[in-house]
């Protein structure tokens, strides 16, 4: 059995008194796509921000690629492969599409004529193309997610973490994205999604993991987490649970 690209374990984090994570472990696997659930305040974008350096872990460690990245910068992180997106987009926002997807080339190019090209490919990629000249301030919430998408795929990620990227989108928006992650995995990319949307999560994981107060509830195939007593009680309450 090959290595897993990322692997966490036995992560905590402590805000004064809240133990935001607690104990956590998990592993992703080469080329799945990892589903992360919970209900609000369970830890899952706390474990995304000690999973890529904004924060620092108290216990534990990160792995990616059987490498300790633990401690390392959000930049020595994503410079090693790994790159994510955020629950609130940032675009820069008097930039244009292309120029913001720049940045995220010159990660690993300092040749502006390289960093544009790809920047170019990564705007096609996620079908800005027609709108890579667009301020970015200008774009609807769908575009600033798939500017957020290429962005980070200009790094050169070979995983991608997704913060909630589907936030804000309607019905029809959210069906462009998950093609648009579908292609991203085609691509050769392994992903880990937070999402809320649990059709979004049946859809697109290969297997979930379930966080309540920092710690890991329940991991496994989606349906077989859907249907966990434990998952059912923490998102609806214990008489749900009970008559699951």
């Amino acid at each position: 059995m090959s290595q897993p690209i990322l692997e966490v374990n036995h992560l905590s984090k402590r805000f004064r008194g809240l133990l935001a994570v607690n104990d956590l472990s998990f592993h992703v696997n080469k080329g799945e796509i990892l589903g992360v659930i919970g209900p609000n305040g369970a830890g899952k974008s706390t474990t995304f921000n000690l999973i890529t350096g904004v924060y620092s872990p108290d216990t534990g460690e990160v792995k990616l690629n059987g490498q300790n990245i633990t401690g390392l910068s959000p930049n020595e992180i994503c410079k090693k492969g790994l790159s994510r997106t955020f629950q609130v987009t940032r675009p820069f926002g008097d930039m244009t599409v292309l120029q913001n997807v720049m940045v995220g080339a010159f990660l690993n190019t300092p040749n502006p004529r390289r960093a544009e090209q790809q920047a170019l490919e990564m705007v096609e990629f996620v079908g800005l193309g027609d709108k890579k000249h667009a301020v970015a301030r200008t774009l609807s919430i769908i575009d600033q997610r798939r500017l957020e998408f290429a962005r980070s795929l200009a790094t050169e990620p070979a995983l991608l973490l997704l913060d909630e990227a589907l936030a804000g989108l309607n019905a029809m928006e959210v069906e462009e994205a998950i093609e648009l992650i579908w292609k991203v995995k085609d691509a050769g990319v392994t992903l880990v999604v937070i999402e809320h949307v649990m059709k979004v999560i049946n859809t697109i994981s290969n297997r979930v993991v379930v966080l309540n107060f920092g710690a890991k509830l329940a991991e496994g195939v989606p349906k077989e987490v859907m249907n966990n007593s434990a998952v059912i009680e923490a998102y609806l309450g214990k008489g749900f649970a009970q008559h699951a």
